[in-house]
C-alpha cells in the first residue's frame, strides 16, 4: 500500500482529499501546515507528497524546496491558481507534477451536506438522492432505469429522459467542467457511474 503525506490546510478539502485516497487504496497521512509536512517527513516513509502552495507560515514552494534537499520523493503540488506563476514556481521549487484546484468534492453523508471547492452546493432532494446512490458505489454502472426505481423509490414509469435531465442539473452544480464531467460520468449505452475513475 503506497503512503500519501497530504497537506492541504483547508479542513474541508483535506477532509475530501483523504477520504478520495484512502479509498483508492493508499494509507494517508494529513498534514495542515509546511512545518507540520516536515517534521512528518523525518518520521514517516511516504512514497509521495501532495502539497498544496497556500500554507500558512512554511508554504508549499518551500516545504518543496525543503524535501528536495535531502529526498527524491514525488510532489504534486496542488494549486487554486491554472496561471504560470503557481505552475512555474512549483516546477522550479522542485515538483513533479501539479494539479488545479477545486479537485475535490466533499460529501458529508451524516449531515447531508455537499461542498465544491470548500462552498456548500445546494441541491434539490432528488439532486441529492442521485448523488448518494452514485456516490454509494463509486464505479458501478447504474443504468436509467436503475436510477429511476432508486432515486425516485418507485417503479417510475416516466420516460428515462427524466434521469438524464437531474443529471445534467447536478452537473451543472458540482462539476468545474459539464463538458468534462469528473464525478457524474456518462457510460455510453449503459448510464452513469460515479468517478473518478
Amino acid at each position: 500500500m503506497a503512503t500519501v503525506l497530504l497537506v492541504e490546510d483547508d479542513p474541508g478539502a483535506r477532509q475530501g482529499l483523504e477520504l478520495a485516497l484512502r479509498r483508492l487504496g493508499y494509507d494517508v497521512h494529513p498534514a495542515a501546515s509546511g512545518e507540520t509536512a516536515l517534521r512528518t517527513i523525518g518520521e514517516v516513509p511516504v512514497d509521495v507528497v501532495v502539497l498544496d502552495v497556500m500554507l500558512p507560515g512554511v508554504d508549499g514552494f518551500e516545504v518543496c524546496r525543503r524535501l528536495r534537499r535531502g529526498s527524491d520523493v514525488p510532489v504534486i503540488m496542488l494549486t487554486a491558481r491554472s496561471d504560470d506563476f503557481d505552475i512555474v514556481g512549483g516546477l522550479e521549487a522542485g515538483a513533479d507534477d501539479y494539479v488545479v484546484k477545486p479537485a475535490v468534492l466533499v460529501l458529508d453523508r451524516a449531515s447531508l451536506i455537499v461542498r465544491r471547492a470548500g462552498q456548500e452546493v445546494s441541491l434539490t432532494p432528488i439532486e441529492l438522492r442521485l448523488l448518494l446512490v452514485l456516490s454509494g458505489s463509486p464505479r458501478q454502472v447504474f443504468s436509467r432505469e436503475q436510477l429511476l426505481d432508486l432515486v425516485w423509490e418507485h417503479d417510475y414509469l416516466g420516460d428515462s429522459r427524466l434521469v438524464d435531465a437531474c443529471v445534467q442539473r447536478l452537473r451543472a452544480k458540482i462539476e468545474a467542467d459539464t463538458s468534462e464531467p469528473r464525478y457524474i460520468q456518462t457510460v455510453r449505452g449503459f448510464g452513469y457511474r460515479f468517478g473518478p475513475v
